[in-house]
């Protein structure tokens, strides 16, 4: 039956195809004429063509601010500190500034948070603690729940891997490591004006990082299809989301080159995004970002391990969507009732997590045995919040004992 009243929102203008960022200063010119770079990594940043990319913007009459490199997940502050700075500058829309992400998630959340945070930043002042003002208190759970007041910069991305679907969210995942947490600042204003989507620049990412970051859209296109919370449009857009990147990621992992597979992946992952921005995720989300900061566990890494056992553990209460994605992912194999589906699936995505050499156990990437009570207590976000079987910490414990 479908649901009475839901919501659909994504981001304003999608330009996909292989080749296509020549297009790239066409989607920025109508919102400004300065663009400010956030990379997503140094060998990124160092390489050819990104060099290309930046004569690109120039010869198109675009001013280039100094580019902000990224390494690794963006923390508060790392936030706080470019949103200040990029304040007391005096950059704005009205000014024409615009900001570009390309990289990963890390490199798009950043350029998210920081547009959110420079046209709000004397709010933060506003109510600073004593330590100063900070994008903390905005974030989910952590702050004192302060909402962003004036509308952000606004930002163009290009994403250069198949992975988190950042480009087409309205949140920015922060971290913490002290004291550890990783919370999200959310608003729908967040959501990108327009977004580049060129597969080949995937093509440079090395089989591990096409491993997990293909894992983790994966993931959330099943869990956003399980989601309590789902809706009609992104269960729609899941089920094609995960036809087409099931099966294209060992095919990328294997022939980095082949262009089919790579093209898929990355509709698959931008999907993922539209999904979890508009039906939330789930259990190995939910666990993620305490893996990340307690065993400084990558997220795309930990969405794989975690994500065949979330299956399992849900298993009893959404039988019947596991059935009607086993039906739409093995199209030719009859399955004579439910639990031969729901085995199928499991034991495919198994399958799969082992042929992209991921390890199966917390206790084979580093997580430690007294780790897991506070792994355990910190699995409460907002993703936790769509799981289909409502968990206790009790629960989250023995599952992280028993995969440990």
């Amino acid at each position: 039956m479908i649901q009475s009243q839901y919501d659909f929102s994504m981001p304003g203008r999608i330009v996909f195809g292989w080749g296509r960022t020549k297009e790239l200063p066409e989607l920025i010119r109508p919102l400004g004429r300065r663009v400010h770079i956030f990379c997503g990594s140094r060998t990124l940043f160092n390489a050819p063509r990104f060099a290309a990319l930046l004569d690109l913007l120039q010869n198109a009459g675009l001013e280039l601010a100094e580019t902000a490199l990224q390494m690794g997940e963006p923390t508060v502050q790392d936030v706080d500190r470019l949103a200040e700075l990029k304040f007391r500058m005096g950059v704005s829309a009205e000014n024409g500034d615009v900001f570009l992400g390309i990289g990963g998630g890390s490199a798009i959340d950043l350029a998210k948070a920081v547009a959110a945070m420079v046209p709000n930043w004397e709010l933060a002042e506003k109510n600073a603690a004593p330590s100063g003002p900070s994008v903390q208190n905005f974030l989910e759970g952590v702050g004192i729940g302060l909402k962003l007041e004036k509308d952000p910069i606004p930002t163009v991305f290009l994403p250069t891997t198949a992975g988190s679907g950042a480009e087409a969210t309205k949140n920015a995942v922060i971290a913490s490591f002290d004291p550890p947490f990783k919370k999200s600042l959310r608003d729908v204003r967040l959501f990108a004006r327009a977004v580049l989507i060129d597969p080949q620049w995937t093509v440079f990412n090395s089989p591990e990082v096409t491993a997990c970051s293909g894992m983790d859209a994966l993931t959330q296109l099943f869990e956003s299809f399980l989601s309590r919370k789902a809706a009609p449009i992104p269960q729609a857009l899941a089920l094609q989301g995960l036809s087409l990147g099931f099966h294209a990621l060992g095919t990328a992992f294997r022939d980095p080159e082949n262009r089919e597979a790579r093209e898929k992946m990355a509709h698959a992952a931008f999907l993922s995004g539209v999904c979890l921005a508009n039906s939330g995720l789930g259990l190995a989300h939910g666990i993620a970002p305490a893996l990340g900061t307690h065993a400084q566990l990558p997220h795309g890494k930990a969405c794989a391990l975690l994500l065949s056992h979330a299956l399992r553990l849900n298993a009893d209460v959404c039988r019947e969507r596991l059935q009607m994605l086993a039906a739409a992912l093995f199209p030719k194999v009859f399955f004579s009732n439910e639990d031969s589906a729901v085995e199928k699936l499991i034991y495919e995505v198994n399958v799969l997590t082992n042929s992209l050499q991921i390890p199966r156990r917390l206790s084979e990437v580093g997580v430690r045995w007294e780790q897991l009570a506070a792994i355990a207590a910190d699995s409460k976000g907002n993703s936790m919040n769509g799981n289909p079987k409502i968990l206790n910490e009790k629960d989250v414990l023995k599952l992280l004992e028993e995969i440990f």
